[in-house]
């Protein structure tokens, strides 16, 4: 929802024209959307986002790639492994406009009433919105979702919707959510990005077990091929019900969307160049300055497309596992931070494309840096029994020297320190005697080559690594569990952190299957500075806890920060129309186009060459 979806959020009174402070629903004027700060930047009666092209042609077809195999048609629940791209085939009430702040505008709903005390909201829905069996959306639909989705679903739900206190129908086409007294700026327009299901869909249904059943939605595709395992295909859905709508107008012009799995990542890029894959997003720095010296690169077939990211970069990392005993003292994952060599990695395998990641809200004003401000002392002072005083004392380190050799030398200093020894090039724990192993964990290969020098780093201090490579069911059964040592994991931020931040952080999610607190954090000042952060009632205040829960996560060495690119690579098959300049804050495939003259000459060259 977040990267899964986001943008800038600037938190202050929210102010709407003409809204009334009053508690009654009447009295509470209709909006078009809803803002973080100030109003929406489109009024009411827009015609459609202003970066899409309202004429761009429809049909053709998008083929991407997808990694590892899938089994499960119902992305929502915990169980299974889900075909990518499940969510095209569902409507929300709202939807975001990539160009802009954190803004929603209504969808399903046309209007939004939010009561000027952020205690309740209600929301209209279209009266012509339809599932795609005809049936119409309704507000029993809604709140049957909203239990769902946070009794049945994925951990993520309930926390996103902690403080609604209740949903109840008002009547067929009105909906009304109650809020706690202390609730989220930003929880209205998280509601507004609930995906609605079929209430008579699923009501004889066991919601909660995988399924291959093409499920019925209300979006602009639905599910056309299902090949479990090998391939999913969505179609446009011709007589879509909002495809007229000032948010919908100039997208979803694509007639079908089509994933083919593949082994990894290198078969995957094998198959786009050969012509059976028409986009990929490389995620490899190797191969976007090596791989793609191909004669339809040269002949002008393909193009490469480097599409700048306005959210903060958030944070990708070596994930380290808490409930493993071996990672519990900080010293030991201090030590294991000082192997990490990313010069090293930029200069020899990265073509010098990275930046090096150090803050959980990087390339943001959330970031922390130096030592605390008095805004941050302010939230960590009440705190400072229970955490250690260089949080509160020492500036936060930002690089390490360069040459590797002295950083071991402190890392085994440390892991001294932390009750370990080298016996016979072997780190033991002088108690019990027993050696320090780890395993990263990896459903792709491709990260391998990655992985191997901090390995080779840690082997140099006695520590014994080794690289396990699992498919991507039995990694998500490994996750779900938290059976593993050390992953590559993800912490994507917006500029709007929010109520997401309970499930990566916070101790009521650390033992929560499938929940996202990877690292199995169960710490109470981090739980505080959590609910301050979603509290905040304004920039500045979002902004302090932001950075005051940062400081105290890069303290605790939980992970070990890797790289990041404040750019998206996409490599195409030049059949394809786009918005330019591409939206600030979020990249936008929905509004991408095939031109039919292009693709005619392209498809030519793509498939008469196999």
């Amino acid at each position: 929802m977040l990267r899964m979806v986001q943008a800038a959020l600037v938190l202050a009174a929210l102010s709407f024209p003409g809204m009334a402070l009053a508690a009654s629903s009447g009295e509470v004027a209709t909006q078009h959307g809803l803002a973080m700060y100030d109003e929406p930047a489109l009024a009411a009666g827009f015609d459609h986002f202003p970066y899409v092209n309202p004429d761009a042609p429809e049909g053709g077809e998008l083929n991407r790639a997808a990694i590892g195999s899938f089994d499960s048609t119902n992305p929502f629940i915990v169980k299974g492994t889900p075909a990518n791209g499940l969510t095209q085939i569902y409507d929300t009430l709202m939807v975001g406009n990539p160009d802009e702040p954190f803004t929603m505008y209504g969808l399903l709903a046309e209007g939004v009433r939010l009561d000027p005390d952020r205690r309740w909201m209600e929301f209209d829905l279209h009266p012509e919105a339809t599932f795609h069996d005809g049936e119409p959306v309704t507000a029993e639909d809604v709140v049957f979702s909203f239990r769902l989705l946070r009794d049945e679903g994925q951990p993520f739900y309930a926390a996103y919707y902690a403080d609604v206190t209740s949903a109840q129908r008002l009547d067929d086409d009105t909906v009304r959510f109650e809020f706690a007294e202390e609730n989220s700026r930003e929880l209205p327009l998280i509601l507004g990005q609930l995906p609605i299901l079929p209430q008579h869909y699923w009501m004889d249904r066991d919601f909660t077990t995988p399924t291959l059943d093409p499920l019925l939605g209300s979006g602009p595709y639905r599910i056309a091929q299902v090949d479990p395992g090998r391939r999913i295909v969505y179609e446009r859905v011709e007589d879509y019900w909002g495809e007229d709508l000032p948010v919908n107008r100039g997208r979803h012009n694509i007639g079908r969307l089509i994933f083919d799995y593949y082994r990894d990542q290198t078969v995957a890029l094998e198959a786009f160049k050969a012509g059976n894959l028409d986009m990929r997003i490389e995620s490899s720095a190797r191969n976007w300055a090596t791989a793609y010296d191909f004669p339809a690169l040269e002949q002008g077939f393909v193009e490469k497309l480097l599409i700048p990211d306005g959210q903060p970069a958030g944070m990708q990392a070596y994930v380290m596992n808490l409930r493993r005993d071996k990672f519990k003292d900080v010293r030991v994952r201090e030590a294991l931070n000082l192997a990490f060599d990313f010069p090293w990695l930029n200069d020899n395998l990265f073509y010098g494309a990275y930046e090096r990641t150090h803050s959980y809200f990087e390339n943001s004003e959330m970031a922390a840096q130096g030592t605390p401000s008095d805004a941050e002392l302010a939230l960590l002072g009440p705190h400072r029994d229970q955490l250690p005083e260089r949080v509160f004392e020492e500036p936060l380190p930002v690089e390490h020297p360069e040459d590797i050799r002295p950083r071991l030398r402190e890392a085994l200093g440390l892991l001294r320190e932390a009750g370990y020894e080298v016996q016979n090039g072997q780190l033991v724990n002088r108690k019990s005697g027993n050696p320090f192993t780890l395993e990263i964990l990896l459903y792709d290969s491709q990260f391998e080559r990655i992985a191997q020098p901090l390995l080779r780093n840690l082997e140099r201090i006695g520590i014994r690594g080794k690289i396990r490579i699992v498919d991507v069911n039995q990694y998500l059964n490994r996750l779900r569990n938290f059976d593993f040592d050390m992953i590559v994991g993800g912490f994507p931020q917006s500029i709007t952190p929010g109520n997401e931040q309970r499930e990566f952080w916070t101790s009521d999610y650390a033992d929560k299957p499938q929940s996202r607190n990877l690292i199995g954090l169960k710490d109470p000042v981090i739980d505080d500075l959590v609910e301050k952060l979603i509290r905040a009632e304004t920039r500045q205040q979002l902004d302090a806890a932001a950075q005051a829960l940062d400081r105290v996560l890069r303290w605790g060495f939980y992970v070990i920060p890797q790289f990041h690119l404040a750019a998206t690579r996409v490599a195409l098959w030049d059949k394809y129309g786009y918005p330019e300049p591409h939206p600030e804050y979020n990249l936008d495939l929905d509004a991408w186009w095939v031109d039919p003259e292009r693709a005619r000459v392209v498809n030519q060259r793509q498939h008469g060459s196999r």
